[in-house]
C-alpha cells in the first residue's frame, strides 16, 4: 500500500480496511475492483521490447520533452550531488505564470501527490470528499486509505458532472465535508465543467468548504465555455487548483506538479508533501512554462489526431463521448475487458476499465503511427463476435 507520499497519478493507494467507508449515491461498486491496476498497466519486464508497443493507456505526451526542456534538465545534472541546490526559480516561475504570489504555490511530485496531500489534509479521520463517478478515482481511494469517506455521485446521462447534485449533497453533509473534488476536464470522459457551472458550484455550497479542481488536461481544451479556476484563488475563495507537467509538457516520468491556492490552505497541505522533487525536473519545469510554442504544437497535433480517429470510429457506427482532452471514450457496445486483452495481443495498450462504464473504452492520443495501429487493431477486434470477459 502507498501512503500520502505517493508520487504517481497511476499509483494504487486504496486501503482495503477502509474501503468499507466508501459511499456512493447510486449503484455501489467495489473499491478494489474499481481502482486496482489491471495487468496490462503493470510495467514491462526486462525482456519486453517497450518501444515497440503503442502506448495509448496513460494519456501521456508521446513526443517527449522539447529541446528547450532537455537542455535545461541537462544543465541541472551538475547539481545531482547537492541538497541545497539552485532550483531554477521554479516556484517564482509558476507564481508569475499565474499572476499569484509564491505563497500561493505548493510543489508536488506530480499533481497526483497534490491530490493525495489534499485528501490527507482535509478529508482524513472521518471527513468526506464529495465528487462524481467515474472520475479520477485515486482521489477517493486515497481518502478511504486515510480513514475518510468518499461520497460519489453518478454522471448525468450525457456523461457530464452533475453540479446540482454536487451542491445538494455537499449541503446535506455540510458538517462532515472536507472538500469537493472536480476533475476538469474529467478523466476518463474528457467532458468539461463550464465556467458557469464552476461559479454555480462555488456560490451554491457553504463558502468555507474547499473545492479541489484538477486541471491536468487544461491545456487541451478548445471549448469557449471552459475557463481555469485560478481566478477564484485571486478572489480569495477556498479553491485549490492542481496542474501537472506530466501531460502536455511530457514530463510524466520526471514527476512535477503543483497547487495554486490560498496561503492558509497551502499551509495546511504542506506538512504532507514528500519534498522528493529532483533538481533536474525543477529546471525542466521552468523551461516548459516558457516554451509555449512547443506546447501549442503538441496541442494541435494531438487534437488533429483525436478528431481524425474519433471521426473514423463514428463512421464505423461507434459513438464517442465529446472530449476536450488528449484522450477519448468510445462505446464498443460490448464488455471492454476482453477487448483490452485483444489490443494487448497486438502490442497496443489502451485504458483500463472505468466502472460502471464497462462498455466504454478510454484511448489516449498517441503519434500518427500509433493511432493508425490502433485503428487497424480496432477493425480486426471488432469484426469478431463479442466474447464474455474471463471469469464471468
Amino acid at each position: 500500500m502507498q501512503s500520502h507520499k505517493t508520487v504517481s497519478r497511476r499509483g494504487f493507494v486504496g486501503g482495503v480496511a477502509t474501503a468499507v467507508g466508501y459511499l456512493t449515491v447510486g449503484s455501489p461498486i467495489d473499491l478494489l475492483a474499481r481502482e486496482a491496476p489491471s495487468a496490462l498497466e503493470l510495467p514491462f519486464g526486462p525482456e519486453e521490447d517497450y518501444d515497440k508497443v503503442a502506448k495509448l493507456s496513460f494519456n501521456e505526451n508521446p513526443y517527449g520533452p522539447p529541446e528547450s526542456v532537455l537542455k535545461a534538465m541537462n544543465h541541472a545534472f551538475k547539481y545531482a550531488n547537492r541538497y541545497g541546490y539552485p532550483d531554477g526559480g521554479i516556484v517564482d516561475a509558476i507564481a508569475q505564470h499565474h499572476g499569484v504570489k509564491p505563497e500561493n504555490i505548493l510543489l508536488g511530485a506530480g499533481s497526483g501527490e497534490i491530490l493525495d496531500v489534499t485528501g490527507s489534509a482535509f478529508a482524513s479521520n472521518g471527513k468526506q470528499v464529495v465528487g462524481v463517478e467515474p472520475s479520477y478515482g485515486f482521489v477517493y481511494s486515497h481518502v478511504a486509505s486515510v480513514r475518510g469517506t468518499p461520497i460519489t455521485i453518478p454522471l448525468t446521462a450525457d456523461y457530464r458532472q452533475d453540479i446540482d447534485a454536487l451542491v445538494h449533497t455537499t449541503k446535506k453533509h455540510y458538517r462532515d465535508v472536507g472538500f469537493v473534488y472536480l476533475c476538469n476536464p474529467n478523466n476518463p470522459t474528457g467532458r468539461i465543467v463550464t465556467k458557469q457551472e464552476i461559479r454555480q458550484l462555488l456560490d451554491g455550497i457553504p463558502e468555507d468548504i474547499p473545492v479541489l479542481v484538477d486541471e491536468a488536461y487544461h491545456h487541451f481544451v478548445e471549448d469557449p465555455q471552459y475557463a481555469t479556476s485560478i481566478p477564484y484563488v485571486l478572489e480569495g475563495r477556498p479553491v485549490i487548483v492542481t496542474r501537472t507537467f506530466s501531460k502536455i509538457a511530457a514530463l510524466a516520468g520526471m514527476r512535477l506538479g503543483y497547487a495554486v491556492s490560498q496561503p492558509e490552505l497551502i499551509a495546511r497541505m504542506a506538512p504532507y508533501v514528500s519534498d522528493s522533487i529532483s533538481a533536474v525536473v525543477k529546471w525542466g519545469g521552468v523551461a516548459a512554462l516558457r516554451d509555449t510554442a512547443s506546447q501549442a504544437q503538441v496541442k494541435q497535433m494531438t487534437l488533429d489526431l483525436r478528431k481524425k480517429t474519433t471521426s473514423e470510429l463514428q463512421s464505423l457506427g461507434y459513438a464517442v463521448i465529446p472530449s476536450e482532452t488528449n484522450f477519448f471514450m468510445v462505446n464498443l457496445k460490448r464488455d471492454i475487458r476482453p477487448v483490452i486483452d485483444e489490443f494487448k495481443k497486438r502490442d497496443v495498450l489502451v485504458g483500463r476499465p472505468f466502472p460502471p462504464m464497462m462498455q466504454h473504452l478510454r484511448v489516449s492520443i498517441g503519434t500518427a503511427d500509433e493511432m493508425r495501429r490502433f485503428m487497424v487493431a480496432f477493425r480486426e477486434i471488432m469484426a469478431t463476435p463479442a466474447k464474455a470477459a474471463s471469469g464471468q
